[in-house]
């Protein structure tokens, strides 16, 4: 189990990550966070709610995903330990996700509030500016995964997953990768089945 100092220090090192703040802005930042637990299956956010939090990851995986008209999950992304996670533009707008985010295992993360991070955006504006740097790294990753998944092979889109993320094999229901890279279920256990990574 991790204490509250080695959480803060993980939570730091992602924050710093993507931009230095001064000890106080830090310090008045970090007492904002709040320490949730979730058991498996989890929505935090569900598809026309306005997402209130901003999640960091101590431990498990939590998904965001969509459904479409007859009711199938498309499942967008996936969120681990070390990583946020949340419904960035809903959090970042305040308007009503088009999405769902769940737990996939049982999860324990730290959560902001988003009328505490605006509060502390006005009085920091190092604060505003990490906020930005965070909303287009996002943005920057999901458009090369996009690419990728535009551009790759069925093959080549599951190599690419095991070799960034091979716990997810033993984490993650099969079906949700499978969706995760476009994949019918069935190709992705064909897949499993023949391609060594």
């Amino acid at each position: 189990m991790k204490t509250l100092h080695t959480e803060k220090e993980a939570l730091k090192k992602a924050i710093f990550g993507w931009q230095l703040l001064s000890e106080e802005v830090w310090n008045d930042f970090f007492t904002c966070w709040q320490p949730v637990t979730y058991k498996r299956k989890a929505i935090l956010t569900e598809a026309g709610e306005t997402e209130r939090y901003l999640y960091f990851v101590l431990d498990g995986v939590q998904r965001a995903y969509s459904l479409n008209e007859g009711q199938r999950e498309t499942t967008l992304l996936f969120t681990s330990e070390g990583s946020f996670s949340g419904i960035a533009d809903s959090f970042q707008l305040q308007q009503p996700s088009r999405y769902y985010l769940e737990t996939v295992t049982p999860s324990r993360l730290l959560r902001l509030a988003y009328s505490d991070f605006a509060r502390l955006s006005a009085l920091h504006p190092s604060l505003e500016r990490w906020g930005r740097i965070a909303t287009a790294r996002t943005l920057s990753g999901l458009m090369e995964w996009h690419m990728e998944l535009m551009t790759r092979s069925a093959e080549d889109k599951f190599r690419v997953l095991l070799t960034r993320n091979p716990h997810v094999l033993h984490q993650v229901p099969h079906k949700y990768l499978a969706s995760y890279i476009g994949l019918y279920p069935t190709t992705f256990s064909k897949l499993l089945a023949t391609v060594r990574v």
